[in-house]
C-alpha cells in the first residue's frame, strides 16, 4: 500500500533560473503542485527530506504548505545530469479513492528448472490503483519453470482492485534454454606463441 510522508513546503513567489538556482544552491528543491482545475501552486520543498521520499516507489506525499494539506504523488522529476542532485519536481494531486496510473516495481523469486534460464526483461509493470492503496511491489514466481513457459503481463497475479494498463502480451520473464557458447578450436602446438618484444616482455614479468 502506498505510503504516505509529510513534508512541509513554503511558498514559491520569485521566478526565474537565478532564483531556482538559489533555491537549489541552499539545498532545497523547486516544485510545482497542480492537478483538478485548480491553480498550479509553486512551491520550495526541503532538499533531504523530499529526496528521501522520491526513493519510496509511488509514494504519497502530504505537503503543508502555511498549514494547508495537499496530497499529492510525485508524477516528474528533472535531475542532474551529473550528481545526484533533483531539480525540480512536478507533484500532482490525488484524492481518497482516486484511481491513477502507475508503475509498479516487478521482483521475480525462485529458480526456474534445471536446464533453463530466467531473464528479466521488465523491471516494472503499469497498472491502475487507488492512489492511496497502490501495492509496493508485484511478486513472480518462477519456481520449477521449463524452458518456454514465460511469464507476460497477463500472468501476473494483481491485487484486488489493481487492473492492468500494460499490454497483456509484454514478456516479463524470459524462460529459455541456455545458450551455447562457441569454444574456438586449439591450433597447433606454438601456433599463438608471443613472438619478438610481446614475447620478451613475458619473460621480464616472470623474472
Amino acid at each position: 500500500m502506498s505510503k504516505t510522508i509529510k513534508i512541509s513546503a513554503t511558498p514559491r513567489n520569485d521566478f526565474g533560473k537565478g532564483y531556482a538556482r538559489r533555491i537549489r544552491m541552499a539545498g532545497d528543491i523547486p516544485a510545482v503542485i497542480y492537478g483538478h482545475g485548480e491553480e498550479p501552486k509553486h512551491v520550495v520543498m526541503p532538499g533531504h527530506a523530499t529526496t528521501l521520499a522520491a526513493r519510496v516507489a509511488n509514494a504519497i506525499l502530504d505537503v503543508d504548505v502555511e498549514g494547508q494539506s495537499h496530497l499529492v504523488m510525485i508524477k516528474d522529476i528533472q535531475r542532474h545530469p551529473i550528481r545526484p542532485e533533483l531539480q525540480h519536481m512536478d507533484l500532482l494531486t490525488v484524492k481518497k479513492g482516486e484511481m491513477v496510473e502507475i508503475e509498479v516495481p516487478v521482483h521475480v523469486e525462485g529458480e526456474p528448472a534445471v536446464g533453463a534460464v530466467a531473464n528479466q526483461e521488465e523491471v516494472v509493470l503499469m497498472v491502475e490503483a487507488d492512489a492511496l492503496k497502490s501495492p509496493d511491489l508485484l511478486t513472480i514466481d518462477i519456481e520449477g519453470r521449463e524452458a518456454g513457459e514465460h511469464v507476460y503481463a497477463a500472468d501476473v497475479k494483481l491485487p484486488q482492485g489493481v487492473t492492468l494498463v500494460a499490454d497483456p502480451e509484454l514478456l516479463i520473464v524470459n524462460v529459455s534454454e541456455p545458450e551455447e557458447l562457441d569454444v574456438p578450436e586449439t591450433g597447433e602446438e606454438g601456433e599463438n606463441a608471443p613472438e619478438g618484444a610481446e614475447a620478451d616482455a613475458l619473460v621480464d614479468e616472470a623474472e
